[in-house]
């Protein structure tokens, strides 16, 4: 392995790194990360998400959702998702790109995730669907349903990884890496790349 190569793994490493710390901490700048999708009408959807798992291993990031969101139904149609994070502290930036797979309410991923929630964080999923308007009838739809605990509209969002576009911006001299992973999460390419 030449200089090169080991100085980009070492950025690879890190800005997974920085993902992992992400997943853990509150405090992270990569714990609220944006997520892209695309919209029946082909236009680019985007929203603030928390991120609540990296598996460098794996290539794989997790996030929690309402499954009456409309990022739900769009992943359902088009799997193909950008996830954008930044440190303004540090000056990075981490866009990935790859594929999202949706893991449904009392799926075996969304049952391990909900016994980890808080009862502050569960009761998020309690209210009306995301982006309708206040006091609609699906409140009083799952009041009536028995489902009081929002449990029925929890879902899992994971995402695999293909690209990772790293860029740092520095006073003086950008600097931009991409890794390409294959669709297990093993590393394949790696290169430095213009700003």
């Amino acid at each position: 392995m030449d200089i090169e190569e080991a100085s980009l793994c070492e950025v690879e490493a890190s800005a997974w790194s920085e993902l992992e710390k992400g997943a853990l901490s509150p405090e992270s700048s990569f714990r609220q990360v944006t997520l892209c999708s695309v919209d029946a009408s082909l236009r680019p959807q985007a929203r603030m998400i928390v991120l609540r798992k990296a598996d460098r291993r794996g290539r794989l990031l997790e996030f929690h959702t309402d499954i009456r969101s409309r990022k739900w139904s769009e992943i359902e149609s088009n799997a193909c998702v950008t996830v954008l994070g930044f440190c303004s502290r540090t000056r990075l930036q981490l866009r990935l790109k790859g594929t999202a797979t949706l893991h449904g309410p009392f799926s075996e991923q969304a049952e391990e995730a909900w016994t980890k929630l808080s009862e502050w964080t569960r009761r998020t999923y309690t209210g009306g669907p995301p982006g309708d308007p206040l006091g609609s009838d699906t409140q009083v739809h799952m009041a009536t349903s028995g489902d009081t605990t929002g449990k029925a509209v929890f879902g899992i969002l994971t995402f695999q990884v293909e690209t990772l576009d790293w860029f740092m911006l520095e006073r003086d001299n950008n600097r931009r890496a991409e890794f390409i992973y294959n669709d297990i999460g093993v590393l394949v390419s790696c290169r430095s790349i213009n700003p």
